[in-house]
């Protein structure tokens, strides 16, 4: 009885020791970013403990197709406001088709759409065209206020999508302010931070964007987008919500991984790669893959 009291005092005066990830988790993170074929910027937050960890998390980064997200919340806060209505109908012109993702041009010209659908339609398979008839309806400009009021000055909505290498509109059209500015014409159609995109997550998650009902459907919505090459590859079947962007050069992903340890909230981008490669197995993807998987490790609960 005497020796298990003196196990119990013991214990009681030891300081908690962290859970670490084998072989040690910045150490692992530093080898995935040495050996990725661009430069990595990341930002991840176990929103149940606010560990979190970060590598370049305050650089501004090309968005790609994750500026989808916040142009997403904008839509919703434009209809809670009362000032669109997810009924709201575009009709589709032959002119409006924007090659890349997406599947509405393969519709016919003169298809009506309600917005409701165009939304969906462009995070559930990143459709370009569909993000482009969202920026008719609810403007780069106001996209952009929205993220001030959630405190996020650097993430902003800067034109509309030109579509792919293979078949570019001939010029751009739908400039924010902060896109017509030269110093963010390097950024294409978005910029953010991995900081910043993760903080929009989180306000998404706790039921902070638009209204909890709002941010239950928005992550309703990136459950169900399609591609998974990135945060999601190897995890199964475990819940993420998340939402990609590639470019050339340039894979990104940003989400939540509803873990057994904790949901995690993490924003990964390699730009600067040298190779154009859009399979699957892209160098890209897989470093996004393997950074996720010791994300998860590192920021596990305890």
């Amino acid at each position: 009885m005497y020796f298990v009291l003196l196990l119990l005092t013991a214990a009681a005066v030891l300081p908690a020791q962290p859970a670490k990830a084998p072989g040690g988790f910045e150490e692992r993170i530093a080898n995935a970013i040495a050996q990725a074929p661009g430069t990595v910027s990341l930002f991840a937050k176990n929103l149940d403990t606010g560990q979190s960890y970060g590598v370049r998390a305050d650089d501004k980064v090309r968005t790609a197709s994750t500026i989808k997200l916040p142009i997403m919340v904008a839509v919703f806060g434009e209809v809670q406001a009362g000032r669109v209505h997810w009924t709201d109908e575009t009709t589709l012109r032959e002119q409006d088709k924007i090659s890349g993702s997406g599947i509405l041009r393969e519709f016919s010209p003169g298809d009506k759409i309600p917005l409701i659908d165009l939304v969906h339609l462009m995070i559930v398979v990143s459709d370009n065209t569909a993000t482009n008839l969202v920026l008719d309806h609810v403007s780069a400009d106001t996209v952009n206020r929205y993220m001030d009021q959630y405190g996020l000055p650097n993430t902003r909505c800067l034109r509309k999508i030109l579509g792919d290498r293979n078949q570019l509109k001939p010029a751009a059209s739908g400039f924010s302010q902060a896109g017509g500015l030269e110093r963010n014409k390097r950024y294409g159609i978005g910029v953010s931070t991995p900081r910043e995109m993760v903080m929009l997550l989180e306000k998404i998650e706790r039921g902070q964007a638009v209204s909890p009902a709002a941010s239950k459907e928005m992550i309703a919505i990136l459950k169900r987008q399609h591609y998974t090459e990135g945060i999601g590859r190897r995890l199964g079947d475990m819940p993420v919500a998340s939402k990609s962007g590639a470019l050339d050069a340039l894979r990104s992903d940003v989400g939540i991984v509803y873990s057994k340890h904790g949901r995690i909230a993490m924003a990964i981008t390699v730009d600067g790669m040298k190779k154009v490669d859009w399979s699957p197995d892209n160098p890209g993807h897989l470093t996004i893959s393997e950074i996720a998987g010791i994300l998860l490790e590192g920021l596990a609960t305890p």
